[in-house]
């Protein structure tokens, strides 16, 4: 190829790009088409959650946006109808036939009154007339009222076939009873129709199509799962945010505190995260039991998430209808030997931008109820207005399918299920793996989140009379004592599990 040969080809794939109607008119196509989100980002090759945000106004590039354009364009198509209906074609001039006798237009000599009333043969009533030797009624008003007769046609007598052509000027074509065909084209509630899939469903089908892929092998089966959790989990949450009240925005403008220094760096938000030892032991050699928090991060799903832009605010108030990120000033800490500072381990003193879980945390602790620090100074916010329950029936369908799968022994969907909470949560940010959903904001919340969780634990153990030693990340607790009276045990999310039993004794 020469150098000329390689310019034409690069000119070649250089095409303007395919025109798209305004966000709103996707939506109206979409769903004047009655199509679901599920069934048009399948048909794409992408995910509801993509097709959301394209929805919403974001603009689709490369061959996507042209397959999109396409679809787009066929929707309108096959939806938009002519202004004016095209004038009917002129029915042709001819005489009556047998199969559609005349009602009031036809000659009297061709009318014979009855006798004895014989059923019409356009509605089955009793007429007291014959057309052109069958029984009909001459006012068109009387087919359509009464009660059909009982008794059946005279002896002898045989119904016309209705012409395929239609009826004649001024006649009224009898109604068909109906078929099953048409019974079944009619809209109705079908006893025994097949279920649509649930959210649990869909992570057991996934389970079982990787393992039919990878002919029964659990190993290769997990790391094909692992390998798509990350847009297994965002069409999972799009098929669990069907009927919302409102739509998850994916990319919404952050404040600079938000967003990384450089490109190895982090933003500004401290998490909380705990890294934290006790300083001495009880006297004696003591037997420690190192705690697993069982699915640190599914839990930590429930939390009070912000659902649009953050917005600045300035001044001390809290508004617990809101969530987002707080400077503030921390209280001290006085009980770091026997307690971790729910600050997490930071040694620098000053204000830092703080997590919302973070601050309702503090703010908790220094409550009549718990005394145990003062409150934080809150000196500016960004917040938006929240809810917890925003991933919930998500958080709720991962339990449940980790739940099952510890019943059965499934370690495939064990794997699976994890990788995709985890994965979640790690790829809110910037990621080149998860380029739906761009909300570092919830990804520090969770984690924040987590870190409470664990603090709570803390606390709860130390309340209880146990001596803890060691709180480190989100799952793992140190006690001294019968932790057993004081947390259930098992491998429930709600539960927690041994990791080590060790023993260690004060030097000196």
């Amino acid at each position: 190829m020469t150098d000329f040969d390689a310019v034409d080809a690069l000119l070649a794939g250089v095409a303007p790009e395919a025109e798209l109607p305004e966000a709103g008119e996707r939506v109206r196509l979409r769903e004047a088409a009655r199509l679901t989100k599920v069934q048009v980002a399948k048909a794409l090759g992408i995910s509801p959650t993509t097709l959301a945000a394209w929805e919403a106004g974001r603009e689709p590039t490369g061959e996507t946006r042209t397959r999109y354009a396409y679809l787009l364009d066929g929707l309108r198509a096959r939806l938009e109808t002519p202004e004016t209906p095209p004038p009917p074609a002129p029915e042709p001039e001819t005489a009556p036939t047998p199969s559609a006798p005349a009602a009031a237009a036809v000659p009297e000599d061709d009318v014979a009154e009855l006798a004895v009333a014989q059923p019409c043969v356009l509605c089955g009533h009793p007429a007291r007339h014959e057309v052109e030797g069958f029984a009909q009624h001459l006012d068109p008003a009387e087919c359509a009222g009464g009660t059909p007769a009982a008794t059946g046609p005279a002896p002898g007598h045989r119904p016309p076939v209705p012409a395929a052509t239609g009826p004649a000027p001024g006649r009224r074509s009898p109604v068909p009873a109906a078929t099953p065909a048409s019974r079944a084209s009619a809209p109705s509630r079908r006893a025994f129709q097949e279920p649509a899939p649930t959210p649990l469903g869909a992570v057991q089908d996934a389970v079982r199509g990787a393992l039919e892929k990878c002919g029964g092998d659990a190993e290769a089966a997990t790391a094909e799962l692992i390998r798509t959790a990350i847009p297994d989990a965002m069409a999972l949450l799009d098929q669990c945010r069907t009927g919302a009240r409102y739509e998850i925005v994916g990319h919404p403008p952050l404040p600079g505190i938000l967003r990384k220094k450089t490109s190895r760096g982090a933003d500004e938000i401290w998490e909380a995260r705990p890294k934290w030892t006790r300083p001495a032991l009880p006297a004696g050699p003591q037997e420690i039991t190192a705690l697993d928090i069982n699915g640190a991060y599914l839990s930590a799903l429930k939390t009070h998430l912000p659902l649009g832009a953050l917005e600045h605010h300035s001044g001390g108030a809290h508004d617990r209808r809101r969530a987002g990120v707080h400077l503030v000033t921390p209280p001290e800490w006085e009980h770091e030997a026997y307690l971790p500072n729910p600050l997490g381990s930071r040694d620098e003193p000053g204000p830092l931008w703080i997590t919302e879980p973070t601050l309702r945390l503090l703010l908790r602790l220094s409550s009549p109820s718990y005394g145990l620090c003062e409150p934080p100074v809150v000196h500016e916010s960004f917040t938006s207005g929240a809810t917890e329950n925003l991933l919930e029936k998500f958080r709720n369908t991962l339990r449940d399918a980790r739940a099952a799968a510890l019943e059965a022994g499934d370690d495939v969907t064990l794997e699976y299920v994890k990788a995709m909470y985890s994965k979640f949560v790690a790829t809110m940010g910037e990621s080149n793996f998860n380029r739906e959903l761009y909300r570092p904001d919830w990804m520090h919340l969770i984690r924040s989140q987590a870190f409470a969780n664990l603090w709570t634990k803390a606390y709860k153990a130390h309340d209880a009379g146990l001596t803890v030693v060691r709180a480190m990340g989100t799952d793992e607790l140190h006690v001294i004592g019968d932790w057993r009276r004081v947390f259930p045990e098992g491998r429930g999310v709600s539960e927690v599990k041994v990791k080590d039993v060790y023993s260690a004794q004060e030097d000196g």
